[in-house]
């Protein structure tokens, strides 16, 4: 209803056109935004990551099955994927990195933590 209110039509063309969008894979999933801090998780990190030997796909299975994980990219540049992930606290931040410093062909890693977040939120299309 908010939806069709918002964009000046009915509220079965909105439900149309939402559905339309699922069924086409534009819309993938619905979701949450979380407080990671209010949640216990104050370390958040960015960890930047170089894979030898044409490997990044295994790595990066290994890496997202972990449930600190909340987001991983392929990058261009110096190194080539970015994990973004959450911890309460130092400890298993440190226990994360040294187990992913172990994989097979993890060449190096270099960890940001993130101090703020300024902004987190999906593109707004106008």
């Amino acid at each position: 209803r908010e939806i069709a209110k918002r964009v000046g039509v009915s509220v079965a063309t909105a439900l149309h056109r939402v559905k339309r969008l699922e069924d086409e894979g534009i819309i993938k999933k619905y979701t949450l935004s979380l407080d990671y801090e209010k949640l216990g998780y104050e370390t958040g990190v960015v960890i930047h990551v170089r894979v030898s030997k044409g490997r990044l796909v295994d790595v990066e299975k290994k890496i997202a099955a972990d449930p600190h994980v909340v987001a991983l990219y392929d990058i261009t540049g110096s190194f080539d994927a970015i994990v973004i992930a959450h911890f309460k606290n130092r400890r298993t931040m440190d226990a994360f990195l040294k187990k992913i410093q172990t994989f097979d062909f993890v060449e190096r890693t270099e960890t940001v933590l993130i101090l703020n977040e300024m902004k987190s939120e999906n593109v707004r299309f106008s």
